[in-house]
């Protein structure tokens, strides 16, 4: 059994303060109840300085290690890109202390795997930033479909356009997100990994997939086009499409759930809201307030676990499925 933070407050360390940790995550470290962020890292001390000093965290540091190895820190937030994940998560837990990684989890179904085991040899628990799952929209949406609300669930299907910006792919140097040797592909790792994660959570683990990928604008080293077609293991089937370089009036996140006596629409990066169909009651768009700092209910799921007190929906396990998923539409399985 993993062991569990004793003193009553989960005292936050974070490898890597980037863009993620201004708004999205980090500041709901200080308002989940028994948690403080107390440590802060990156490799420019002057910017680690920076985000300690306006957000008010005590202590930063420019040495990964340094950050690990503080004993005040007690379990810590990995933030990097993609390519850090696997080996901050190996030292993490040979230090003793729980990891909570951002998505996605590695760059391939092998490096999570290695995190899975060093993470259960040091006995220490692993979660992933898949915050998606813990969105009050979402748990409707599964709520219902556990319910019945649309019979039996058919089929799945995705569809993600986003059109090309020249500007911000010319920013090669600060966009790593388009550089397969930091996450492991392109914009379908960054994107299609949220998708993808919380399609599992809502009707069970894919079983297979396959896919098509390539590169058609041709303006950077990674995919920007991914079609793929999937099973999960119970039976339902699901189909995709992830285009990088439209127009933009082909823009379109949606995702459709279709079962035997209706369908859910959803955006997965929009707006906290969906649209149920029935056969019986027609069309209903129901909405829902998300918090202003998105990863907070995640985190206080993860706070909750740490403490002995609740569970974490997004796991190591469960976040390495979609790696595993990532690596079969790759042709890389």
């Amino acid at each position: 059994m993993e062991r569990s933070i004793q003193d009553g407050e989960v005292r936050w360390g974070i490898l890597g303060v980037g863009d993620v940790c201004e708004v999205k995550s980090a500041p709901a470290m200080n308002i989940v109840d028994g948690s403080r962020l107390v440590a802060v890292m990156r490799r420019n001390e002057v910017l680690a300085k920076d985000y300690a000093h306006r957000h008010g965290v005590p202590k930063w540091y420019s040495d990964a290690d340094s950050l690990i190895q503080d004993p005040e820190v007690n379990a810590v937030y990995i933030a990097t890109p993609p390519n850090a994940h696997k080996e901050l998560t190996l030292r993490v837990a040979a230090a003793g202390k729980p990891v909570y990684v951002e998505k996605p989890m590695a760059r391939s179904y092998q490096e999570c795997q290695e995190m899975i085991a060093a993470c259960h040899e040091a006995n220490v628990p692993l979660n992933v930033a898949y915050y998606r799952r813990a969105l009050p929209h979402f748990a409707k949406i599964k709520e219902l479909i556990e319910s019945g609300a649309i019979g039996e669930v058919r089929h799945v299907r995705i569809e993600l356009n986003q059109r090309l910006v020249p500007q911000v792919v010319g920013e090669l140097d600060n966009n790593w997100r388009v550089d397969p040797e930091i996450a492991g592909g392109g914009y379908f790792y960054d994107l299609a990994s949220h998708q993808l994660d919380l399609l599992d959570w809502i009707l069970g683990p894919i079983g297979a997939a396959t896919g098509f990928v390539a590169n058609q604008a041709g303006q950077y080293a990674a995919e920007d086009m991914v079609s793929a077609a999937f099973q999960f293991t119970s039976g339902v089937q699901g189909a995709g499409s992830w285009c990088f370089s439209t127009g933009k009036v082909s823009e379109k996140d949606e995702t459709t759930i279709v079962g035997s006596e209706g369908q859910i629409t959803y955006e997965t990066f929009g707006a906290g809201e969906f649209v149920l169909r029935t056969d019986v009651d027609g069309e209903t768009t129901l909405k829902f307030q998300l918090p202003e700092h998105i990863q907070q209910f995640l985190i206080g799921a993860v706070v909750d676990s740490l403490l002995g007190r609740g569970t974490c929906p997004s796991t190591g396990e469960s976040a390495a499925r979609t790696n595993r998923i990532f690596d079969e539409i790759y042709g890389r399985l």
